[in-house]
C-alpha cells in the first residue's frame, strides 16, 4: 500500500520521542536554547521532525530567553522587531535633472556618432569607438 508524505507525518507525530532543548540561536555572540519541545525520529538519511504549532515572542536577556506572558506589553518589542515598509524613491529634488556647463555640453557635442569618450593607458582622453550590440535571437 502507497502511503503519501501527509499520512506518514500524521502516524509518526505521536510515535517521536519528544526532546527539550533540540533548538538553539545565536543573537550576537551569544547561544541561547530556545524552550520548545521538538519531536524526532531518524533513521538511515531520512529525519522525521515535528512542532506544535507555535509562534513565541521572547526576551532576551544575560539568563537566557524568557517567553512573555500573554497579557504582557509588547509595545516595544514590535516597534523593535516590525521590519517597516521599504522607502520609495522620491521624485523631485533628489532625481532633479542636472545642468551642464555650456562649454562642456559644446565638447560633448562634438563626439561623432558611433563613437565614446574614453581613456587611454596614460590617462589622456580620447574616442573610442562603440561597441555595437546585435538582438538576441529569439
Amino acid at each position: 500500500m502507497l502511503k503519501n508524505v501527509k499520512t506518514v507525518k500524521n502516524s509518526l507525530k505521536f510515535k517521536a520521542t519528544p526532546k527539550e532543548g533540540a533548538i538553539t540561536v545565536r543573537v550576537g555572540v551569544k547561544k541561547f536554547v530556545v524552550p520548545l519541545e521538538a519531536r524526532m525520529l531518524h533513521e538511515d538519511g531520512y529525519l522525521f521532525l515535528s512542532f506544535s504549532a507555535l509562534s513565541e515572542l521572547f526576551r532576551v536577556d544575560e539568563r537566557g530567553l524568557s517567553a512573555m506572558k500573554a497579557d504582557e506589553d509588547a509595545t516595544e518589542a514590535y516597534a523593535k522587531l516590525n521590519p517597516g515598509r521599504r522607502s520609495r524613491k522620491k521624485k523631485g529634488a533628489a532625481s532633479a535633472e542636472v545642468e551642464l556647463p555650456a562649454e562642456l555640453a559644446k565638447a560633448l557635442s562634438g563626439i561623432p556618432a558611433g563613437y565614446r569618450l574614453g581613456f587611454d593607458a596614460n590617462g589622456n582622453p580620447r574616442l573610442v569607438k562603440q561597441r555595437q550590440r546585435r538582438k538576441k535571437k529569439a
